[in-house]
């Protein structure tokens, strides 16, 4: 098995086996977590946070994202000076308590920028770099970046999601992003591609790419997804978000089956179980298959 190493500013990540990300939204209308971190006044709690960041990282998360502006649907955006002042001593703040890559949930040059100059390790963007002047932001980090498909944006992508083909067109769309990020100057094994569960697709939609996963790793990039406490998993059990783990559990699972090298989701304890399961069977396989062999 060929271990993929990715170089998160002064920290480095092995993708050898999948590592969980747990989420951390310093927001107060993120779907599933906004406000838990605010004082009543409405100022963010650093010490909330941080205590917040120990329980993730018992729980054997080994990436921390950090998003200062929801995405999820209908989702009003955020004025920039608004997001530096949610993320950047929050990243600040994590880096100087612990030693973890800190990933920024970002589309912004100055958000990328400053996030970079405060220990931030890996750019996730839902927008691809396609913000004008992200990508040369980027590339100037010399941080690993996630690549996100989204047909639309957060405001109406949910609308009336439509595709003709949903694999092939997400497959073309992170091939072009990889190929432009390369183009720019980021190293490919620097680069992370997520289909975007979620970002303007049905439900449908999204369990053909559940189903298809495993053609994205032929794109050669260690593949990030997210379905944690989705519209998609409520829709299926009819459960609010606060009853989504297990379903969660079951695509990330599956999506582990066929490939994916980061879990990014809302209960750390509970996936990084699965993901051990996931190891131990890998494990057995690959004895069987030398015994065999």
């Amino acid at each position: 098995m060929d271990e993929q190493i990715l170089t998160c500013g002064d920290l480095s990540l092995s993708l050898l086996t999948p590592k969980v990300m747990g989420v951390l939204n310093v927001t107060p209308d993120s779907f599933s977590d906004g406000g838990s971190y605010h004082k009543s006044s409405g100022e963010l709690d650093l010490k909330l946070v941080l205590q917040r960041v120990q329980i993730m990282l018992d729980e054997g998360a080994e990436i921390i994202d950090v998003g200062g502006e929801s995405t999820r649907p209908g989702a009003a955006q955020v004025g920039i000076e608004e997001e530096l002042k949610r993320v950047v001593p929050v990243v600040a703040a994590i880096r100087k308590q612990f030693d973890v890559v800190v990933s920024v949930d970002t589309s912004s040059p100055a958000v990328i920028r400053q996030a970079a100059d405060h220990g931030a390790g890996l750019i996730n963007d839902v927008r691809a770099l396609m913000v004008d002047g992200a990508l040369n932001a980027a590339v100037d980090s010399r941080l690993p970046v996630c690549l996100m498909h989204m047909q639309g944006q957060p405001q109406s992508m949910q609308s009336s999601p439509s595709y003709s083909d949903i694999v092939a067109e997400v497959y073309d769309f992170l091939s072009q992003r990889l190929a432009a990020c390369t183009a720019a100057g980021i190293d490919r094994q620097q680069i992370l591609l997520d289909p975007g569960f979620g970002f303007g697709k049905s439900r449908a939609h999204n369990l053909t790419l559940v189903n298809e996963l495993h053609r994205f790793t032929t794109l050669e990039c260690p593949l990030l997804v997210g379905f944690s406490r989705k519209s998609t998993v409520g829709e299926i059990l009819n459960k609010p978000v606060n009853e989504r783990v297990y379903g969660s559990l079951a695509l990330a699972y599956e999506a582990l089956r066929q490939g994916a090298k980061i879990l990014r989701v809302h209960d750390v304890a509970a996936t990084v179980d699965i993901v051990k399961i996931h190891n131990a069977l890998e494990d057995n396989r690959i004895g069987e298959e030398w015994y065999e062999s």
